[in-house]
Order: structure tokens, then sequence, then C-alpha cells
């Protein structure tokens, strides 16, 4: 009994210098892309400047990170099969590679970043604690949720995604325990000592929930997972487009040329970056038709030719944008649709549909839970065997209409 108690506090000690130090290099990367929006909205010579921008981040990544290539798909390998301890590294490496991504312009997110950077200094545990290496699936995955927690405000979804991420089937109670804490942990760390907050999204109206709303929500789901579905598509054939190039380091030079001449030819900024001003009013004013698929394209295209940064944000993007304009044949409210796509693309896309059940509840609201369970299900199902993250796709085994039609 003495050891199992000291075993835990051991545990629990690393849970806290682990969120502790996650959460500190959240909150950074909070400031700092805002920093470099409010810079590159003031200033578009940043804009100009995408090609060399990415070049930038070709020579960084292609002279520096030997031992930490593979990104969010070295994350999930290694989390299901523990070979070769995450550098260091990886951590400022991703984090400065995003920063400068959303500076110049590119299209992309944070959560790949955040679960990257949690995951790399979780790592280093086994510094201090030299133990820990034979338990390196646990502090993973406590790194993965507590980065994930402290970016989106969503802690309860962090802990959840760390394990869907990596598609986690064997959990044991202190693991359990350890992944919700660290992801708990790190989030008051990053808003409560640092006083970073994060953006607020506002479900205005929940109808009464009957069986003609569960369908209108389903047919809703199902447009979420084919965006989802498209969405993967197009950043597999980006990256392979791109792999034509033979030196890695100039494939997002060519990608920023590219992403410049679409940007002079829209004549505006709103599908750079994160997109959160778009995000927010979609639940509350009509958007374009073509914003989802836009900011889809730009994104795919942007991480397809290598610059930095997660999927996430340009999902809720999608989401949302698309949800907005469902408006015109499915009579939910426009919030309510936007908040399911919200989270339903995102979820469809990275095949993570009960984080994303959590992270509607903790942004949203518990009275929408069974409207997030019915979308988030349903684009789950439709997106098929198919992730944003390569390593993720040979561990998927999942109901989906694509498996049942190959049956048929």
């Amino acid at each position: 009994m003495h050891r199992k108690i000291k075993i835990f506090f051991s545990w629990l000690t690393i849970a806290i210098l682990i969120s502790f130090i996650v959460g500190t290099f959240s909150a950074f990367f909070l400031v700092a892309l805002d920093f470099v929006t409010v810079e590159r909205e003031q200033n578009f010579v940043w804009v100009w400047l995408l090609p060399l921008g990415g070049l930038a981040i070709g020579l960084t990544y292609y002279y520096l990170s030997k031992g930490v290539e593979g990104g969010n798909n070295r994350l999930i390998s290694e989390m299901n099969d523990p070979k070769k301890y995450l550098h260091w590294k990886m951590a400022p490496l991703v984090l400065f590679g995003t920063i400068a991504t959303h500076l110049f312009g590119g299209s992309a997110g944070r959560e790949g970043t955040a679960v990257q950077m949690g995951g790399a200094i979780a790592d280093q545990a086994q510094i201090l604690f030299k133990w820990t290496r034979f338990h390196r699936k646990r502090l993973l995955r406590m790194g993965g949720a507590a980065g994930f927690g402290a970016v989106f405000g969503t802690p309860i979804a962090g802990a959840v995604f760390a394990s869907e991420f990596a598609r986690d089937r064997k959990f044991s109670f202190l693991t359990i325990i350890l992944t919700i804490s660290s992801s708990y942990l790190a989030h008051l760390i990053c808003t409560k000592i640092w006083n970073v907050g994060h953006t607020q999204y506002v479900i205005s109206i929940f109808p009464d929930f009957s069986f003609i709303n569960v369908l209108w929500t389903i047919l809703a789901g199902i447009l979420f997972g084919l965006a989802a579905l498209i969405f993967s598509w197009s950043k597999i054939g980006f990256t392979k487009l791109f792999k034509f190039i033979p030196l890695p380091y100039v494939r997002p030079f060519i990608g920023g040329i590219i992403l410049l001449g679409i940007v002079l030819l829209l004549g505006n900024t709103k599908y750079l970056g994160l997109g959160i001003p778009v995000i927010s009013d979609s639940f509350l004013n009509q958007q374009s038709n073509f914003d989802f698929i836009i900011k889809l394209l730009l994104t795919a295209l942007t991480l397809g030719a290598g610059f930095k940064g997660g999927e996430a944000t340009p999902l809720f993007f999608i989401g949302a944008t698309l949800g907005n304009i469902l408006i015109w044949f499915i009579p939910l409210p426009m919030s309510l649709l936007a908040g399911l796509g919200f989270i339903s693309v995102f979820g469809a896309a990275t095949n993570t549909p009960l984080a994303c059940i959590f992270m509607g509840i903790e942004l949203f609201g518990i009275e929408g839970a069974l409207y997030y369970s019915f979308a988030c299900a349903s684009a789950y199902i439709i997106s098929g065997r198919n992730s944003v993250y390569k390593t993720q796709q040979p561990l998927l085994r999942k109901i989906s209409y694509r498996n049942y039609s190959k049956r048929t």
C-alpha cells in the first residue's frame, strides 16, 4: 500500500511539472499568435513575404529537424509503439514554425502545435525521472492532453482527445486520472496564472429535442462528414503534389507563391491565419456560400506545402461557415448549425468524435449534448477510414458507409 501511494504521488509530481511547463508554453503561444495576427493584418507587407517566410521555415526544418521529423504522425507512432524518445527541440521548432506561418499569412491552426509541444515536453520527464522511460505511452498522453486542454480551454476534451488521437483501446485508472489532471492543470496555469483567455462562442438557441430535429441534425452531420472527407483528401493530394519538388525546403517557398497569388486574386485576408473573427461571426450573421470551401483548399495547400501548424481551427472555420449556410434548407437555429459544424468537421477529420462531443459541452453548454452527439456520430461515420493524420489511418477500426459499401 505504501509503495502504491509513493508511485501515485511521484506521478502527480510529474503531472504538475508537465502541466506547468506546457501551460506556460501554451500561454506564450496564444499571446504570440494574437500578436502576429494583428501585425499581419495591419501590415500587408508580411503577406508579400509569404514565399520567403515559407523558405525560411523550410530551411529551418531541413537543417534542424533531424530526429523529430513527422510531427503529429511521429507522435501517434510513439504513442502506440514507443521506440525512440522525442527530442526536446520538437517543441520550439513547431512553436516558432507555426508562429512564422501565421505571421506571413499561411492558413493553419494550432492543435497540432499544442499536442506536439505537449508530447515533446512530457517525454523529457525521463531526464529527471529515469524510471518513466518504461511508461512513455502515459507520458505522451499526459503531454498531449495538457497541450490541447490549455490551448483550447477544453480540459475534458483534451484528455479524451489524447486517447482517441492515438486510437487507445486499453486504459489504466492511473493513466486516466493523470491525463485528466494534466489537461486541467495546464488549462488553469494558462488561464489563471498567466491570465490568457480563449475566444467565447455562444449557441443562443437550443430547439426542443424531437425526432424531426434529430433527422435534421443527422443530415447536417452527414454534410459535415463529407466536408471532413474532402479536406482529408485535399491535404493528402497537395502533400503528394508538392513531393514532386525534390528539395523539401523549396516546397513551402513555391506554396507561398501560390498562396500569395490566391490572396491577391481574392482581394482580402479573411481566409489567412486562424480566421477566428469569421468563426465568431458565423454564430451571428450570414456568411458567404463559398467561405468554407476556400478555407478548406487554402489550409490543405498551406499544410501540404510544408508550412507548420495544426488543422483544428481551420476545421472549426470550415465547419462553422458550412453550418451557417445550411440554414437555407435545414430549419435549425443558425448558431446551433454553426456550433455543430464547428465540432463535427474537426471530429470527423481527426477521428475524435468523443473528444468533440465533450468540446461542445465545454464550449457551448450541456443543453445541446444530444445534438452534438448525433452530429458528431453521423459525421464520423460518413468520413470513412480517412484521417488528416497518416499514421492514424492503419489504426482505424470503425463502422462507416465506405466499409459497408465494400462488403455489399
